[in-house]
């Protein structure tokens, strides 16, 4: 693993992974995107893990890609682009599919690709305080590897009232939309986070494993064709002049020409 998670287990088999680059407000860069694919695939094949539970370090759990990183793809070549959106899309997959009951605690915020992170979750606990967005289209890109879990998570209707416009909105409306599963206070949350986990302690673990991918299968497919649609999407998105200019003014501190 590298710097960009700390991960911890307790005797019992829970999981604490912890996104830790609080300094960049936890963006998904190429090493973190690394080191979570990385992480689920050793997680499936440990049988002793009994849940996952997913945190942010800092004042917030995740703004989202890294803009650097993204920058970098607007300028790369159509290869290097297809790459890059499918290591991206390729982290989803892997979180949605852990056979371990994944859990996250949302504080401070949650934009753009932490949004996917939310989707392929279990259960999301969030702060009233936090905020939410899908702030891809202000950048001149869209919300497009993660659209795939998105939208099996929170359904077509309840997705595109929010999906499109950037709008930040609160967790109240997050609960609403289906993105959160329930709201709990600063100071309740980790009595809320072990009220998740623990009866999961009393039940067999390959049964949990089985009635998850029996709920995934059972539910929206996310397809790998569809997984490969979202990636083209993605990186059709970084070759338009709306993300070179959207992404430069967002690094250069100034409004986009649309705006």
């Amino acid at each position: 693993m590298n710097d960009t998670l700390d991960i911890r287990r307790d005797a019992r088999g829970i999981i604490s992974l912890t996104l830790n680059q609080p300094a960049r407000r936890n963006a998904l860069s190429a090493a973190m995107i690394d080191a979570l694919t990385g992480f689920a695939a050793g997680t499936n094949t440990d049988p002793t893990i009994r849940a996952v539970v997913l945190r942010g370090a800092g004042a917030v759990f995740c703004a989202g890609g890294d803009l650097d990183w993204m920058m970098a793809q607007v300028q790369a070549d159509r290869a290097t682009r297809i790459a890059a959106a499918r290591r991206l899309a390729a982290v989803f997959q892997a979180l949605n599919t852990l056979d371990a009951p994944l859990i996250a605690h949302v504080q401070g915020g949650a934009y753009g690709g932490a949004l996917g992170l939310l989707a392929a979750c279990d259960v999301v606990l969030a702060d009233p305080d936090a905020r939410f967005g899908f702030t891809e289209t202000r950048l001149g890109i869209i919300p497009a590897t993660i659209a795939p879990h998105v939208i099996a998570r929170m359904g077509e209707g309840a997705a595109r009232q929010v999906f499109m416009s950037a709008r930040i909105f609160d967790a109240a409306e997050a609960v609403r939309l289906g993105l959160v599963s329930r709201l709990v206070a600063t100071d309740q949350a980790e009595a809320a986070i072990e009220a998740e986990v623990t009866p999961y302690l009393a039940v067999a673990p390959g049964a949990v494993a089985r009635a998850k991918r029996l709920a995934r299968s059972l539910g929206a497919p996310i397809t790998p064709e569809r997984i490969e649609a979202s990636i083209a999407a993605l990186a059709d998105a970084w070759e338009t002049d709306e993300a070179r200019e959207g992404i430069a003014a967002f690094l250069e501190k100034r409004k986009p020409a649309w705006s």
